[in-house]
């Protein structure tokens, strides 16, 4: 596929497949293009950089996914103490997170990328609005706004 993540296209086409407001033409064809692409709608989506299922569970019944979000986000919390960060850094190490930068990724991309992440929150509808004001304090501190 010529410019197109093909995992981003498949991504799409099951989406379509899957959505109750596509045709059942549209849904068709998406289905059609998935078997050209060797894989089906019905194979489990997983999230990005993670090795679970959406919506897989541990065995307490919490969404894993959304756990180690939490981890993540307990590295980054200034007002975390650093035996927590430790125990969060050993969970998501063991789990194969990788804390490295990937390759050819400079800081200022980086900083992009996380300044793109709060801008699409600003405009998420799902987003509540304490999360778009802390968005919004964050880019205006980073030179986002």
């Amino acid at each position: 596929m010529s410019g197109h993540d093909e995992k981003r296209v498949a991504a799409g086409l099951k989406a379509a497949v899957h959505n109750p407001n596509v045709s059942e033409e549209a849904k068709e064809r998406a289905q059609e293009r998935l078997e050209s692409m060797g894989t089906s709608a019905d194979e489990t989506s997983r999230n990005r950089g993670t090795n679970y299922p959406v919506g897989s569970t541990d065995e307490a019944g919490h969404e894993t996914n959304r756990v180690l979000g939490g981890y993540k986000a307990t590295l980054h919390n200034p007002r975390t103490s650093e035996e927590a960060k430790r125990h969060a850094r050993e969970i998501l190490e063991a789990d194969g997170y990788q804390f490295e930068r990937p390759e050819g990724v400079s800081e200022d991309e980086h900083q992009k990328r996380v300044n793109a992440g709060y801008k699409a929150a600003l405009n998420n509808p799902r987003v509540s609005e304490e999360a778009k004001q802390h968005a919004r304090e964050y880019l205006k501190e980073h030179g986002g706004l």
